[in-house]
């Protein structure tokens, strides 16, 4: 039974998995960011759980696969050796899971600090949006709005 569900699990399906299953808490997200179930889980430990599981199967399946996850620390050397680890399927699920899981930690923090400052629920969005499919562009987008709301200029937070 264990080795029938590993078998399904290859990094094709954990991709493909992993983009469908993080649309629902992005809608809570934007839906219903005070809602006690967005916060039980989005903001609470379950997300991190689910993405560690899957980043240490990842990593245990490379170890199978006789891939050299020490590899990884070379990417910092060159911009040919990032690449050259983005050409393993392993080290570029890892990465995608890695910046699926940031993106949606700051979502999900965007979301509360709008709570707290009132922003309007449009605005809420567009930056969603934004922090979804690029990130860093995101958050700054949402600072800027943040400005009016908050009605001051903070640096950190």
């Amino acid at each position: 039974m264990i080795e029938q569900f590993q078998d399904h699990l290859t990094f094709k399906n954990i991709y493909l998995y992993t983009n469908f299953v993080v649309i629902p808490f992005w809608l809570m997200i934007m839906l219903v960011p005070n809602s006690k179930l967005t916060k039980i889980l989005v903001n609470s430990i379950v997300l991190p759980l689910i993405f560690s599981s899957t980043y240490i199967f990842i990593i245990y399946k490379m170890i199978i696969f006789e891939e050299s996850f020490f590899q990884v620390f070379q990417l910092y050397l060159d911009l040919d050796n990032l690449y050259t680890i983005f050409s393993t399927e392993g080290f570029l699920l890892i990465f995608w899971l890695h910046f699926v899981s940031i993106n949606l930690l700051l979502g999900s923090w965007i979301a509360s600090d709008s709570i707290k400052y009132n922003v309007p629920r449009s605005i809420l969005t567009i930056s969603l949006i934004f922090v979804y499919f690029t990130g860093p562009v995101g958050i700054v987008l949402y600072w800027f709005f943040r400005i009016f709301y908050a009605k001051k200029i903070n640096l950190y937070d």
